[in-house]
């Protein structure tokens, strides 16, 4: 029988907070640019907030694998990386499980979370079992899914098995909606716990629309401006914006598609994407430059159908940004279809080409639909979301000897160093 998943509510919170060394071991980091490495960052902002102590543990990035400047000192041990296939401007960190089992053995953490499970993690893993340490990981790519986009479907069950196998080794595995948990224990992974994402609704904010980074897309003031940010890679059926993206020409001649980001498919869609079809191929976007992208659209088109959450989703709402999405993963939670966006059945193309059409065709209401977006963005602040995880890991902690925690007090963990 399936056990449900795990909801967490912040107001069940105890009234005395509780501090935990953290280790968060994540593959990607700022000032890497995408929807893990951003959300990660808001973690561990969250947790020093709150008083936690964190470790960070990610790999050297190039090519100057400095530090990433913090709010407040953080402990960041940075690893030997190697490029990811298909994506050379992100690392995968390669560190022994030795190397991390002397590490923690003599500093040792309270708790591991492990926010991605690649070498670094699995390495991570072994290390905190040998020493007992509990660990907690996050569920946030669908590798698996992404195989038949490289034609590789036939690594989708190895992957998916590697996937389980991870993740039930952990004492829990953080996703962001029940729907997600739901799909993943049908395929037998256990010990759920669903933990919404947050978004910085500082950062993303309406107030950083630019008509001067308009015009220099060519968008007047009154022309219609479509927005897409992610990696430009087959996975994100991007494939569906170039074949919709005629038909909205046609309707609306002086419109515009800007594709902030970088990837493999760049290239195959700048020849089906050309200049003179008024798109704009904007590249990689980063901070305050990013947060007036969002700002200063009109519609944020969104296709893809392999998201386990989609951070880009609160992001759009928390700059004003109106959101036309399939309706699954943060979509399907965030977006009220004629209130803040429009939806379309799952996967289904010819719904999303025709609302994506309809909503297109009222202008001042689709602008109008910005405040509400923003009004959804404002729920979604860090700091709940952090007290949830909080509740993750005292969860995970208390599941263990009390003498594996003995002299666990907090210590100021500020060097950085490279292993």
């Amino acid at each position: 029988m399936t056990t449900p998943p795990i909801e967490l509510e912040v107001d069940e919170l105890p009234t005395r907070q509780r501090h935990f060394r953290v280790a968060v071991v994540t593959e990607t980091y700022p000032p890497e640019v995408n929807g893990v490495a951003r959300s990660i960052a808001c973690v561990v902002k969250g947790l020093q907030a709150r008083d936690h102590a964190v470790q960070l543990l990610r790999p050297r990035q190039a090519p100057a694998g400095l530090p990433v400047t913090q709010e407040a000192p953080v402990d960041e041990v940075l690893m030997r990386g190697l490029p990811v296939p298909r994506y050379p401007h992100l690392r995968m960190g390669v560190v022994s499980k030795r190397t991390l089992a002397n590490l923690w053995a003599s500093k040792r953490p309270d708790i591991v979370h492990i926010a991605t499970e690649g070498p670094m993690g699995w390495s991570a893993l072994q290390a905190a079992r040998q020493l007992k340490l509990p660990v907690v990981s996050e569920f946030r790519t669908n590798f698996h899914a992404y195989a038949q986009h490289y034609g590789i479907g036939w690594l989708r069950r190895p992957l998916l098995a590697y996937l389980r196998k991870f993740h039930n080794r952990c004492h829990s595995t953080m996703v962001p909606n029940a729907a997600l948990a739901g799909e993943l224990m049908a395929q037998g992974f256990r010990h759920v716990s669903v933990i919404a994402r947050g978004v910085d609704t500082q950062l993303f904010h309406p107030g950083h629309r630019s008509d001067a980074l308009r015009e220099s897309w060519g968008a007047a003031p009154g022309d219609p401006v479509l927005l897409h940010v992610g990696r430009l890679a087959a996975e994100k059926n991007l494939q569906l914006l170039a074949e919709l993206w005629p038909s909205i020409r046609q309707r609306h001649p002086r419109a515009r598609l800007v594709l902030i980001g970088d990837g493999p498919a760049r290239a195959e869609l700048e020849q089906q994407l050309p200049p003179s079809s008024n798109v704009v191929f904007a590249g990689m976007r980063h901070g305050d430059d990013l947060a007036a992208c969002y700002a200063s659209g009109d519609l944020f088109v969104f296709p893809s159908i392999t998201e386990t959450y989609g951070n880009v989703t609160p992001e759009a709402l928390a700059s004003g940004l109106p959101v036309m999405a399939f309706q699954y993963a943060a979509a399907a939670l965030l977006v009220r279809d004629g209130v803040n966006g429009g939806l379309a059945p799952f996967n289904d193309n010819s719904a999303f080409h025709a609302r994506t059409l309809a909503l297109l065709e009222d202008l001042p209401r689709l602008r109008a639909m910005g405040a509400s977006a923003r009004d959804t963005a404002d729920s979604l602040g860090w700091d709940g979301i952090v007290q949830g995880i909080e509740q993750v890991y005292a969860a995970a902690i208390d599941g263990t000897s009390t003498a594996l925690r003995a002299g666990s007090q907090l210590s100021g963990m500020t060097a950085t160093r490279a292993l």
